[in-house]
């Protein structure tokens, strides 16, 4: 298999090497291996690429008799559209005198899988046009489009016990055989042709997967806090995250079971997806419930997140750092950032010492944003606050602020009156104020994050809602 070693960076800040090997790729935990040793913690998987039975059936010399079906297989070099195949082949656990074993296995071996798939679909996209005998001829860009997806095999690991079930019943992986099947005695009807898609993947909450193991009081692995991530120990004058923030809490910020509730600041990444009980900090949309406001009928909304509560962070390859999104605060102290970053040099630091009022007084100085935002006034920020069907939120690289933007349901906004019966009940929108120059041009990346984030959070959300001006200039 040629190809170079690459790093992963998952959303909650932990970091895996991704390398070849005999048997296919290795997935070393960054945070597990920081001592050698002959057997790094992590999995193996076989990926590998199967050409579509179909293309190689031969007719016999008469015609009448077909040779029976077979499978190509390939080494995988890069993906394809439809014909990936991958499995979990073996896994290296931490020692247990470090390392508690998961609660649940099937949930550790969804993590893994999770975090292979989270890899695969951030490789260069294949090509998305199908070539079919009635478009053979037909010029590339006007054949029909198929959908990026990856066979989930049942062997190695994955042919355990009930294990696939467990993996599609989570949503992790489908089925084109919803039915239930009538073989009485080994009931894998179905079970043998799993797959996963780019687009379901996307739409996949990562706090539904993403935990830590907990760590054993007599863990070999010291300075590792009560609070802190069990995949992250840190030895003393080492962080296997490179970088670490090192500001102070302020006060004002959520209780002691969310991540700005920590009575010190943590020598560790946190972010949503911290949970002190190390298990997914996944949470169900609510029951539905109907309101009035205005004279508009629409559900009973949840609160948002706390002021200052990091809600989505994500690594960006091609900026080489990570973008999270926090709530906005009133605390005349500027508001730490305890997310993880990036392997990339930190730049414009000074704007993480000015609190968010301070931010936005400057932003909103400037012509450029004042022409469509208009003058900061004192009720500015707090307005937003208080908002019922919106909330203020401070984008960051890296934890360094960069702009400010307003999450809000459309159906109650004055953007709803307008559409009348085209709001959808759980129609998101956003209103954007990007300050810093520097920040300019990275439209792709923030916009792109917000909606999946809306994506995410509630997959009752159908669609997203932008008002730009029409003398907007990019």
């Amino acid at each position: 298999m040629n190809m170079a070693p690459s790093v992963v960076h998952l959303p909650d800040g932990q970091n895996f090497t991704v390398q070849p090997v005999f048997s296919g790729l290795f997935f070393k935990s960054n945070e597990f291996n920081i001592h050698p040793t002959p057997f790094p913690v992590g999995w193996t998987v076989v990926l590998h690429s199967e050409d579509n039975c179909d293309n190689h059936v031969d007719d016999g010399e008469d015609g009448s008799e077909t040779h029976p079906k077979q499978n190509h297989i390939h080494r995988y070099s890069k993906p394809t559209l439809h014909n990936d195949t991958v499995f979990i082949s073996s896994i290296s656990h931490p020692s247990s005198s470090d390392y508690r074993p998961p609660a649940s296995a099937s949930r550790q071996i969804a993590l893994m899988m999770w975090i292979t798939l989270y890899w695969y679909f951030q490789q260069p996209e294949p090509s998305p046009y199908l070539e079919t005998k009635q478009s053979q001829n037909t010029p590339l860009t006007a054949r029909p489009k198929g959908e990026w997806r990856i066979r989930i095999k049942r062997e190695g690991v994955l042919r355990t016990g009930n294990l696939i079930p467990k993996l599609e019943r989570m949503g992790l992986i489908s089925t084109m055989e919803s039915a239930v099947g009538t073989d009485v005695h080994e009931n894998n009807q179905g079970w043998d042709n799993m797959f996963v898609t780019r687009r379901m993947f996307w739409q996949i909450p990562s706090g539904l997967f993403l935990f830590t193991l907990q760590p054993m009081k007599h863990s070999s692995h010291p300075g590792s806090p009560i609070g802190s991530r069990p995949t992250s120990p840190i030895n003393k004058g080492e962080s296997p995250h490179g970088h670490q923030h090192t500001p102070s809490f302020g006060s004002g910020h959520l209780c002691v079971d969310t991540q700005a509730g920590l009575a010190s600041m943590p020598g560790f990444p946190v972010g949503p997806y911290f949970s002190p009980s190390r298990l997914p900090t996944y949470f169900p949309p609510p029951p539905l419930q109907y309101t009035i406001t205005n004279n508009v009928r629409h559900p009973l909304r949840q609160k948002p997140p706390r002021m200052g509560e990091i809600f989505y962070t994500r690594f960006v390859p091609s900026v080489g750092k990570y973008l999270s999104f926090r709530v906005a605060s009133l605390s005349p102290k500027p508001v730490p950032s305890v997310g993880p970053l990036g392997p990339a040099e930190r730049e414009n630091t000074h704007l993480c010492s000015l609190d968010d009022t301070s931010l936005l007084q400057m932003w909103l100085s400037k012509p450029r944003v004042s022409a469509f935002w208009g003058e900061y006034h004192p009720n500015f920020l707090s307005d937003g606050l208080q908002s019922k069907h919106s909330f203020p939120a401070i984008g960051m690289w890296d934890g360094v602020p960069f702009g400010y933007f307003e999450i809000y349901w459309v159906k109650e906004d004055s953007l709803g009156r307008l559409m009348g019966q085209d709001a959808q009940d759980f129609d998101r929108g956003i209103h954007v104020l990007v300050g810093e120059e520097w920040a300019r041009g990275r439209v792709q990346h923030w916009l792109s994050s917000l909606v999946h984030w809306c994506f995410q959070v509630d997959n009752r959300t159908m669609n997203i809602c932008l008002e730009p001006r029409v003398d907007n200039e990019r």
